[in-house]
């Protein structure tokens, strides 16, 4: 039987969904604003549910739904859903987010997605997890297009992106009237390059707030900024 990956509140079994947890999820969860409040959320591209999973934990949000095309890791996302203490307001579609637009009438205060974003192409071999790494599957104008048609009027849209990304992303996003609000940089040490932004955006221009977050201080040394954002989840922290 595999080992579920153990947070303070909630844990998540892994093992049918191509992508693992990782940082960047984790970033994301623990990132994203919940200050307006939000009383709906939607994860595009739930993979294990952790981002909705931690959002729940720190929010009042009446409904959070999740979407989830790779049959194996929707399975995994509801199993995980169901067994978190937040269970009645977590709900997973199946669905491609074409379908799910379409269907949809409903608007969200707050969307999140960790999206596929290896834009080279490349095959591991694994479908799965190519589908799951390569935006040829979500493409970012594809993305943000949907979002504007999901997103309340004072609502927000939170994502994190390879940092080579960003210029593109955000240009794509300003052309269809989305701009950031809140930005993060972040670098795996003092010494590496910038590799990821975490961007929230909102429905017309806003001035922006620019941060720089660096994860470690020297090997499995946390910086306290790290620490301070992920201790709500990881039992290590």
């Amino acid at each position: 039987m595999t080992k579920p990956f153990l947070f303070k509140q909630f844990q998540v079994y892994q093992d049918r969904c191509a992508m693992k947890i990782g940082t960047d999820g984790v970033l994301l969860g623990a990132w994203t604003s919940v200050e307006h409040q939000p009383m709906s959320i939607l994860d595009i591209g739930a993979g294990t549910g952790v981002v909705a999973l931690m959002l729940a934990q720190r929010s009042h949000a009446e409904t959070i739904d999740a979407i989830e095309i790779d049959e194996d890791a929707y399975e995994q996302c509801v199993e995980n859903f169901e067994a978190s203490d937040w269970a009645d307001r977590l709900f997973c579609y199946h669905a491609s987010l074409d379908e799910f637009v379409d269907e949809m009438d409903d608007k969200y205060e707050l969307i999140v997605s960790n999206p596929p974003f290896y834009s080279e192409i490349m095959a591991s071999g694994n479908e799965s997890r190519d589908m799951a790494r390569q935006n040829q599957s979500l493409p970012f104008g594809d993305l943000l297009s949907s979002v504007l048609k999901l997103l309340a009027d004072n609502g927000t849209f939170s994502t994190i992106i390879p940092f080579k990304e960003e210029e593109g992303f955000l240009k794509l996003a300003a052309a269809i009237n989305l701009h950031p609000k809140r930005l993060m940089r972040i670098k795996g040490n003092p010494k590496s390059e910038i590799k990821r932004s975490l961007l929230e955006l909102q429905i017309g221009k806003t001035s922006v707030e620019i941060e720089n977050l660096t994860i470690e201080s020297a090997r499995h040394q946390y910086t306290k900024e790290y620490i301070d954002l992920t201790k709500d989840f990881y039992l290590k922290m």
